[in-house]
C-alpha cells in the first residue's frame, strides 16, 4: 500500500478487539472520518463498545462541544461486524487484542487469507517486538505497530514502529495518517516496551524500592514527585490508577527481555501487590485504599516541639544557605557543638556525608536542595540521629513549608528517581531506540512527564547527574544505578544531554 492510500478519506479501517484500547482508536478514527469495522469475538463486547463511544459523544454535545450532526456522523461511520471475514475489504486493520504472542501471530496469520494483499496489519501491542508478531506471514513487509496510548481519545501520543521487513511506505503512511487522526506520532525502534513503556520503567521500579527498603512511604514518595519536581502523579498514584496487574507484566517483560538489566528491575512489593489482589483503584484497594470513607496517609512530618533558633551548615551550598535565607533561619558562622548542622547531600547518604567529612551524626540533618522547594522540602537523617535535634529542624521548616522526613538514603527521593528516569533516557538515545527529541515528546505525551528525560537531565545538570548516578552506585554496589555511556560522554565535555552522537544529524522528531 503506497502512503497516500492510507490518507484516502475513503479508507475503510477495521479494529480487533474491542476493549479499552480498541474502542478509543474506534472512536479517533471515526472522529477522523474514517469509517470503522469494529470486531471482537466475546458476545456483546462490540455492541457495548459502541455504546460506550457514543455514551460519550452525546455529553459532549450536551456540554456544547460537539454539534449533534457530527455525532450522527460519526455513529454512521462505527459498524460492528459479525466474524473476521467482514473485514476484507479494509485497507487497514489494528489489532487491540489480549498481549499474548500466540494469539496476535494466529489472528494476523487468519487476517492474511481475508483481506486484500495491499492492507496494511498494525498491531497496537504495548510491549511485544513487532517482528516477532510479524515472523512467518507471507507478506511482514505490510505489518508495523501502531500503538497507541490509554485513554485513546485524549492521550495525543502514537507510537510507530516497523519491524525488520516493514515496507518504509506503510512507516510513512501510518505517520501521516496518525497526524489526520489527530495525534502526534513518533517512529520507534522495534525493542521491548518501545519508547514509552521502556523509558517508563523506573519511576515507579526506583519508586516501589525506595519504599521496599523503608526509606519513605508511598504518600511521601507521592507527595515529593508532585510538589518538588511537577508530576501530575507519584508513582504509587500512577500504578494504582493503571492496575497493578497491567504494570507489573509489562515490567518483568521488559527485564527479562533485556537479559535481566538490573536497570529494569522491580521489587518483591511489586508482585505481593498483585499477588494480595491489591491492583489499585478497580479492586479499591492498592498502594491506597479507595473504599468509601478512607483516608490517605498524610506525607507531612509531625512537628512536636517548638523551632530551633539557629542552625550551622556542614558544609557548604549556596542552594541551601539561600533556602535558609528565604526562610529566615539564622545560620551561626562556626558550630557551636550544640545546634543542629544542615547539610545538602548529592547523590550520597547522611552517613556517607558524616564519614566523609568528619560531621556529628547526631546533629546533622540532610535538606534536598534539588527540585521546587517552594512548597515542600525533603528533610533526611541518618541513624543514631537525636530526635531533639531532629524534631526541632522540622519545626522550623514547618514554619514555611510542608515537610517530608525520610530516612537515610543516597539521592533522597526526588533525586533518585529523577536521576533513574533521566539516565534511562540517556540510554535510550545511545541505544539508538530514536532520537534525543523523539525520546523527549514521547516521555511527555505518553506519560505526562513535565519533561522529557533527556531535558530532566539538562535540568538536573548532566555533570550533577553523572554524579548522582556515579555516588548511588559506589554507596549500593549495585549496577541498577551505573551511568549511561551516553550521559558519562556529555558529563565530561559539558554538553547538553540531548547533544547529538553525530552533530550534522537533524534531529526530526
Amino acid at each position: 500500500m503506497r502512503r497516500n492510500d492510507l490518507l484516502d478519506s475513503g479508507l475503510l479501517i477495521g479494529v480487533v478487539g474491542a476493549g479499552a484500547m480498541g474502542s478509543g482508536i474506534s472512536q479517533v478514527a471515526a472522529a477522523a472520518g474514517r469509517k470503522v469495522l469494529i470486531y471482537d469475538q466475546r458476545e456483546g463486547a462490540v455492541e457495548a463498545a459502541r455504546d460506550g463511544i457514543l455514551a460519550r459523544m452525546d455529553k459532549r454535545v450536551r456540554e456544547g462541544r460537539l454539534p449533534a450532526a457530527e455525532r450522527e456522523a460519526m455513529a454512521s461511520r462505527l459498524c460492528p461486524v459479525a466474524t473476521l471475514e467482514e473485514l476484507a475489504p479494509c485497507g487497514l486493520v489494528v489489532e487491540a487484542i489480549v498481549e499474548e504472542l500466540d494469539a496476535k501471530r494466529g489472528l494476523f496469520a487468519g487476517l492474511e487469507g481475508i483481506v486484500s494483499a495491499d492492507t496494511v496489519l498494525a498491531s497496537n501491542t504495548s510491549s511485544i517486538p513487532i517482528g516477532a508478531i510479524a515472523a512467518g506471514l507471507n507478506r511482514p513487509d505490510r505489518v508495523a505497530g501502531l500503538h497507541f496510548f490509554n485513554p485513546v481519545p485524549l492521550m495525543k501520543l502514537v507510537e510507530v514502529i516497523p519491524a525488520p521487513d516493514t515496507a518504509a511506505e506503510v512507516i510513512e503512511g501510518l505517520m501521516a495518517l496518525s497526524r489526520v487522526m489527530e495525534r502526534e506520532p513518533v517512529r520507534a525502534r522495534d525493542t521491548p516496551g518501545f519508547l514509552v513503556n521502556f523509558g517508563g520503567r523506573p519511576f515507579v521500579t526506583e519508586g516501589l524500592t525506595i519504599a521496599q527498603e523503608g526509606v519513605a512511604s508511598p504518600a511521601q514518595i507521592d507527595a515529593v514527585m508532585r510538589d518538588c519536581w511537577g508530576f501530575r502523579m507519584g508513582p504509587f498514584e500512577l500504578m494504582d490508577l493503571t492496575g497493578m496487574d497491567v504494570n507489573l507484566p509489562v515490567t518483568e517483560f521488559i527485564h527479562h527481555a533485556t537479559f535481566s538489566d538490573p536497570r529494569m528491575r522491580s521489587t518483591y512489593l511489586h508482585r505481593y501487590k498483585v499477588a494480595t489482589g491489591q491492583l489499585g483503584r478497580k479492586t479499591g484497594r492498592g498502594h491506597y485504599d479507595y473504599h468509601d470513607g478512607a483516608e490517605r496517609p498524610s506525607p507531612d512530618a509531625e512537628t512536636r516541639r517548638s523551632a530551633a533558633p539557629a542552625v550551622a551548615i556542614a558544609e557548604p551550598s549556596d542552594a541551601l544557605l539561600a533556602l535558609l535565607k528565604e526562610m529566615g533561619i539564622e545560620v551561626l558562622e562556626t558550630d557551636d557543638g550544640a545546634v543542629p548542622l544542615l547539610a545538602a547531600p548529592i547523590g550520597e547518604d547522611c552517613s556517607t556525608l558524616c564519614s566523609r567529612i568528619g560531621a556529628d551524626h547526631r546533629r546533622l540533618i540532610g535538606v534536598d536542595v534539588t527540585g521546587d522547594t517552594t512548597q515542600r522540602v525533603t528533610l533526611m537523617v541518618p541513624p543514631g540521629g537525636d530526635p531533639a535535634i531532629r524534631e526541632s529542624v522540622v519545626a522550623r521548616f514547618n514554619v514555611a513549608r510542608n515537610v517530608t522526613l525520610v530516612g537515610d538514603s543516597p539521592g533522597f527521593i526526588g533525586q533518585r528517581i529523577c536521576a533513574m528516569v533521566a539516565n534511562l533516557g540517556c540510554e535510550m538515545a545511545q541505544l539508538e531506540l530514536a532520537n534525543p527529541g523523539a525520546i523527549d515528546a514521547a516521555m511527555r505525551l505518553g506519560l505526562n512527564y513535565p519533561r522529557g528525560p533527556l531535558e530532566l537531565a539538562d535540568a538536573i545538570g548532566v555533570e550533577r547527574l553523572h554524579e548522582i548516578m556515579r555516588r548511588i552506585q559506589e554507596q549500593t554496589g549495585d549496577d541498577r544505578y551505573r551511568p549511561s555511556q551516553w550521559l558519562r560522554r556529555r558529563a565530561q565535555l559539558g554538553l547538553s544531554a540531548r547533544a547529538p552522537a553525530f552533530p550534522d544529524l537533524e534531529d526530526d522528531a
